[in-house]
């Protein structure tokens, strides 16, 4: 069985080095390639320059958002009670999804029992900023195909992704509404 699956961005961190030490190959005017292969099967590094302009955009305006909200919070007149600026905090969290991460909080507690009150301060763990945005538009694609062009390898992964597409807005369509059959 021949297989061609993208792979998750871990991986990419175990292949990093040896990654690097290979020539990228243009597939498109807006995608380079690399190709390595490994332990019996072939890793494709893609690059695409419209990715990584999605990709930035994307983590700009969440995590621009998540920073307006925590500045919400921490200029309240009332400082919220402990309980409450957990609540809020962790809506904050939520709303900004997997780029919270680059953002580390600090809570100090003022008070006793109910009337607890905190303060908030933040700080951009930029270092974590830099590793992702090094990353964007970036992902690793596994094959046991002896193909040893990493662009037409590529673009077996697009057609493979528009035949997805297809089988799941036929799925769709099927599922408008149900047809009861009937015997005479």
């Amino acid at each position: 069985v021949s297989y061609l699956v993208g792979t998750p961005k871990g991986k990419l961190t175990a292949l990093e080095a040896d990654l690097a030490t290979r020539d990228w190959q243009q597939a498109r005017p807006s995608v380079r390639v690399k190709l390595l292969p490994q332990d019996g099967e072939t890793h494709v590094l893609v690059q695409s320059q419209e990715r990584i302009a999605k990709e930035r955009a994307l983590r700009r305006r969440r995590l621009l958002a998540y920073l307006d909200r925590l500045a919400e919070i921490k200029a309240r007149k009332r400082p919220l009670a402990r309980d409450a600026l957990h609540q809020a905090l962790d809506a904050a969290r939520k709303d900004a999804g997997r780029d919270a991460r680059f953002v580390s909080m600090d809570v100090q507690l003022h008070g006793a029992g109910r009337a607890q009150r905190a303060t908030l301060t933040w700080q951009l763990d930029r270092q974590a900023l830099r590793t992702a945005w090094r990353r964007e538009g970036r992902y690793l694609l596994r094959t046991n195909l002896t193909e040893t062009d990493p662009a037409k390898l590529w673009e077996f992964y697009l057609q493979l992704t528009e035949v997805e597409q297809a089988f799941k807005e036929l799925k769709g369509d099927l599922a408008i509404r149900p047809i009861y059959h009937q015997l005479d």
